[in-house]
């Protein structure tokens, strides 16, 4: 049985096994690699980067593959997941940059940087941001409307 959508990191380290992990739902990691859907198959993807510069460019280089067809036909992008890379509030430059790369996908979503996750505690499914993730992806792939 196919998953009900794939976790795609834009790059190594972006959070797809914490995120999987924390939100539990029908997902299913595919790395770093597009999902290749058997013909007609649709392949539903989560993309994830963390906001630093190099992974918000690797976003965006990635939204680019997608939207200009040259992922696998059958791929449709459900969002981006953007996880912090640092306490606190990102600077100007890299706020300006994570908005640009936000308006290349029909939604964003945005995971804290949570400091537990550094010493190895799991991503805890209760936080605010998880659950509301997981709220989303839960009406989007049993389609329903988008869970505000």
């Amino acid at each position: 049985m196919e998953p009900a959508f794939w976790w795609v990191s834009c790059h190594g380290g972006a959070g797809t096994t914490t995120l999987a992990t924390a939100v539990g739902s029908s997902g299913a990691e595919s790395g770093g690699y597009w999902p290749a859907p058997p013909r007609p198959a649709l392949a539903r993807v989560v993309l994830v980067a963390r906001t630093h510069y190099y992974g918000l460019t690797r976003a965006q280089l990635v939204g680019r593959q997608w939207a200009s067809a040259q992922a696998p036909e059958g791929v449709e992008v459900l969002g981006l997941v953007q996880v912090a890379d640092a306490p606190g509030r990102l600077p100007r430059e890299l706020r300006d940059l994570a908005l640009l790369v936000a308006g290349g996908f029909p939604r964003v979503w945005q995971i804290p940087w949570i400091e537990d996750l550094r010493r190895g505690a799991p991503l805890p499914p209760g936080h605010p941001a998880v659950r509301q993730l997981g709220l989303d992806l839960h009406h989007i792939v049993s389609g329903g409307a988008r869970h505000a």
